[in-house]
């Protein structure tokens, strides 16, 4: 993979995360997977549903797959993508540095094109995994610093310090999607309307081409960042998200994301849901 460049050494941070999952009150089985990943050039650890740690010498990847298909191929199809971007992203490792990092979109593209190639080559070949797809959503931290990748309708929010709007990193893609950014329907018709979960790009499947969003936000202490699966967007409006998670960072005690996966649950509930949440402590 190419890597970025590189420029002058920006302190550390600490990181604080959470990640919870649930197969909801009506699905059979759960087809979201959620990845916590520590890695330099060398290896790659798989982290907990819970932790904390510094970005001094290492880089730290979080990701929500929402698998679909015939079966279990959703459930494979999801626990892939977090397979492969164990595998491929530690490529792409950058030691701690500071400012815009030009280039970072590569190793995310490339990582996106090679869970797309897998899933499609596995649903070609075996009856069982015929349709396969995912959504990936996925944040990449380095020191002062969060890239993210993006194909779906999971989604990637950012909550900076101190402000009270929580801002939607990531474009869901779906025409109901578009129809929200461009204004012509409001936050609450897009959760009624009959298409909103019919998704016009996902990996694998017969989808030939694959062209994720990227982008990058500086990450300063006080930040949160959210990845979810669209189950918990269709039990959680954008304020009530914000609530919970000022909530979350004001008692140590709670797993935000168990709390945010069990509100969402109460108010729906009818697709796996789930929730990774990443606090620059």
């Amino acid at each position: 993979m190419k890597k970025p460049t590189t420029g002058t050494k920006t302190p550390a941070a600490t990181l604080r995360w959470s990640g919870w999952t649930d197969r909801g009150k009506v699905r059979k089985n759960n087809e979201d997977s959620f990845l916590g990943l520590r890695f330099d050039a060398r290896e790659a650890h798989r982290l907990g549903k819970a932790g904390e740690a510094s970005t001094a010498e290492y880089n730290f990847t979080f990701a929500v797959c929402d698998g679909m298909g015939g079966a279990l191929a959703g459930e494979y199809a999801s626990q892939i993508a977090v397979e492969k971007i164990t595998l491929l992203l530690p490529r792409a490792f950058q030691p701690a540095v500071g400012g815009t990092q030009e280039g970072f979109e590569y190793p995310l593209q490339e990582l996106y094109r090679e869970v797309h190639r897998a899933l499609a080559y596995l649903g070609a070949c075996y009856d069982e995994c015929a349709g396969m797809q995912t959504t990936m959503s996925l944040c990449w931290f380095t020191a002062g610093r969060m890239y993210f990748g993006h194909v779906g309708d999971s989604r990637i929010y950012h909550l900076p310090r101190g402000q009270t709007e929580i801002k939607q990193l990531t474009a869901d893609d779906t025409h109901v999607g578009w129809l929200l950014r461009q204004g012509k329907i409001s936050e609450r018709e897009a959760r009624t309307h009959p298409r909103r979960n019919v998704l016009q790009k996902a990996l694998g499947g017969e989808n030939q081409f694959v062209d994720p969003q990227t982008g990058s936000v500086a990450c300063e202490r006080g930040d949160t960042f959210l990845i979810c699966s669209d189950g918990l967007t269709e039990g959680l409006y954008d304020h009530y998200l914000v609530d919970i998670l000022r909530a979350a960072a004001a008692d140590e005690k709670i797993n935000p994301a168990e709390l945010l996966v069990n509100e969402s649950l109460k108010n729906d509930g009818r697709d796996n849901t789930t929730a990774m949440i990443i606090q620059v402590a």
